[in-house]
């Protein structure tokens, strides 16, 4: 059987990231930053104020309580030239230009309020309450690196510098189809020998939680042609395509069936429980990555953990590897079968981990309740109850 370090590499190998595009900043949201973007002005572009207040000369406040003459009023987005003289003050709003004399601003609550004479109680010292000009970011500084993933924040800061447009890797389209002559759409009735479908509705959510874009394609019968010209027609949309079930060694496996004959994708058994049976390669003219995974729920479900989760990131140019593992202690015994990596659905809970009762590769319900995975090595068969592990968090 093939090691599941070495299945892994074989699909990072294969993907490449996807081609750079332009788009509108509010497009951008879950795509990875193709660009250093830096800042053409300072921010602020202007000292202004924190506060809605009073500008002073902090020289002036000094000996508060005093009582001093308002000149006038500057508002936010106020583009005018302003200017304060000795022992005189000017009503400012927050986030209006300081004007020029000015060294200081008063909050409105350390004053009576007033608009032609204002009496101002308490002293302040230079720069208070003034947002002074490139105290967040410099002209030319780089405010956001190639390679981070663009959430609301970062939105926020490409639009604060200006930005209306931005150089992004796209989320990739992933289309998910599940196969089985027994699959029901959920909300049918359920006839006889007939299952509710469910994995391509969490195949789908665990893309769309990868940061990727998920779409059902939905149900295909036991039949490879209705499989490829399902398949054929999905390609035009799909950066990458994932399938569930069809795969194993019996009778009726519309997946293996249908493109073995291509060459271009392989299907082989890795050494893991769950999940042994798996199929990766490329296919139609753009090459697209296809991972045909197992068809039982908590296997399939695995097998996008291992596999096709850090796929993705690599098609967004971000860093791709194993899942991210903490330790923890196991709070009962554990086995695994000789010659094979397990992974034991369990809830991990501070630096404790204790597996679910039902390991079963088709009891989703267990994997609902389950937040980790335990990892236990090819070459242990059992692990005692206080036994330290390697746990993936999902």
């Amino acid at each position: 059987m093939k090691p599941v370090d070495r299945h892994l590499a074989d699909i990072l190998a294969t993907v490449r990231p996807l081609a750079p595009l332009e788009v509108e900043i509010e497009a951008a949201l879950g795509a990875v930053l193709a660009e250093d973007v830096a800042s053409p002005v300072p921010l602020p572009p202007f000292d202004n104020s924190a506060m809605d207040g009073y500008a002073v000369r902090a020289e002036d406040v000094a000996a508060a309580p005093v009582m001093l003459p308002v000149i006038g009023d500057v508002a936010a987005g106020d583009g005018g030239l302003n200017a304060l003289g000795p022992g005189l003050v000017t009503r400012i709003m927050t986030g209006a230009p300081v004007p020029t004399g000015a060294d200081a601003v008063v909050p409105v609550e350390w004053t009576d309020g007033g608009t032609a004479r204002v009496r101002i109680d308490r002293p302040a010292q230079p720069g208070n309450a003034i947002r002074r000009a490139g105290e967040d970011v410099r002209a030319g500084d780089v405010v956001l690196r190639e390679g981070v993933r663009i959430g609301p924040a970062q939105i926020g800061i490409l639009a604060g510098v200006g930005r209306r447009r931005v150089l992004v890797r796209p989320r990739p389209r992933v289309v998910v189809l599940s196969t089985g002559a027994e699959l029901s759409e959920p909300g049918t009735p359920l006839g006889a020998g007939r299952i509710w479908e469910s994995n391509s509705f969490m195949l789908a959510a665990a893309v769309r939680e990868a940061g990727a874009q998920g779409f059902r394609a939905g149900s295909v019968t036991d039949d490879p042609k209705e499989f490829m010209d399902t398949l054929d027609a999905q390609l035009v949309r799909a950066d990458a395509v994932i399938t569930s079930g069809g795969v194993s060694m019996g009778a009726y496996e519309p997946v293996k069936e249908a493109l073995s004959p291509l060459g271009t994708v392989t299907f082989e058994k890795v050494a893991m429980q769950p999940g042994m049976p798996q199929g990766f390669g490329v296919v139609g003219p753009d090459r697209v990555p296809i991972f045909t995974l197992p068809g039982n729920p908590v296997s399939s479900f695995v097998s996008f953990v291992l596999f096709v989760k850090p796929a993705l990131r690599a098609m967004q140019g971000l860093p791709a590897g194993p899942p991210a593992t903490v330790r923890a202690t196991v709070t009962a015994p554990v086995r695994s079968p000789a010659g094979k990596r397990s992974y034991l659905r369990a809830v991990l809970t501070g630096e404790s981990v204790a597996p679910v009762t039902r390991q079963g590769s088709h009891q989703l319900a267990a994997l609902a309740g389950a937040n980790a995975l335990i990892v236990v090595p090819e070459d242990e068969t059992s692990l005692p109850e206080g036994a330290e592990v390697e746990v993936i968090p999902l």
